[in-house]
């Protein structure tokens, strides 16, 4: 079985590191230089940083030159991919986007609101294009609604839009459950099950990691062979820069190791 991929998030507003609460603007925590935190996971061994420019998703403002020194900041460290998400749109954004040097970009908006655009890009980029579905699930778990535009406009349905992007051919789904982003409370599994259930491509689930038994848990839903439903990554956010546990740690777990003398 391959080792569950962890993705240390960098979040940027108003040039500082931040962490949202269920993705609502305003409800920021900030953490300091962007650069730094890069540099931290870089060190820490992370393989993946995924890198958000909030402003640009949010339709506020630009945060690419932050962004760019970023990408510069950990270019060095041997192995070390971005991917890289908020506000690309359309063509002249994903050029700027993928002339950055990161290894992937993430689409949200453009996947609901230009699909003939996004399927042209899935075609000609392949591996380079995931496609973020941003999900708000009603109480009972059966109806899902995607949202768009930094969570603020409403989307469409989840499975019609997968079921779609799936038949174009989308490498990867990056899946975020908005009520879970920022809480602490733990992954969203049913979710994550029903959309393995839909697709054999792989999911980098985010949002609600808080302790280490839930990289465990996630670990485990890491398919034996490629091509497998399942989960590929996950994206870890808030519970790092609180300190519920280290990178190290985590990535240790991720591995099926148990940290000695880690708390989980």
């Amino acid at each position: 079985m391959s080792s569950l991929v962890l993705l240390p998030a960098v979040d940027v507003a108003g040039g500082q590191a931040v962490q949202l609460v269920q993705g609502r603007a305003g409800s920021e925590k900030r953490f300091g230089d962007p650069r730094q935190a890069a540099r931290r996971w870089a060190e820490a061994g992370a393989e993946w940083i995924h890198l958000v420019d909030l402003d640009a998703a949010f339709g506020r403002g630009s945060n690419a030159a932050v962004i760019g020194e970023v990408i510069a900041e950990v270019a060095s460290v041997v192995g070390l991919k971005v991917e890289l998400s908020g506000g690309i749109r359309d063509a002249a954004s994903l050029d700027r986007a993928l002339s950055t040097g990161c290894a992937r970009v993430n689409i949200g908006t453009a996947a609901l609101e230009r699909p003939e655009w996004v399927a042209e890009i899935i075609a000609e980029h392949g591996e380079r294009i995931a496609v973020g579905l941003d999900v708000k699930s009603d109480p009972d778990g059966e109806h899902h609604r995607l949202a768009a535009r930094g969570w603020t406009t409403e989307g469409g349905d989840l499975f019609e839009t997968l079921d779609r992007l799936d038949a174009e051919g989308c490498a990867r789904f990056v899946v975020t459950d908005v009520a879970s982003d920022g809480m602490l409370a733990g992954p969203n599994y049913r979710l994550l099950a029903q959309i393995a259930e839909r697709t054999s491509r792989p999911l980098v689930a985010s949002g609600g990691i808080s302790t280490l038994d839930d990289i465990e848990r996630l670990a485990a839903l890491v398919p034996d062979r490629p091509g497998e439903p399942g989960v590929e990554g996950a994206i870890i956010g808030t519970a790092l820069y609180v300190g519920n546990f280290t990178l190290t740690d985590a990535l240790a777990t991720a591995r099926g190791e148990r940290p000695a003398g880690a708390v989980r």
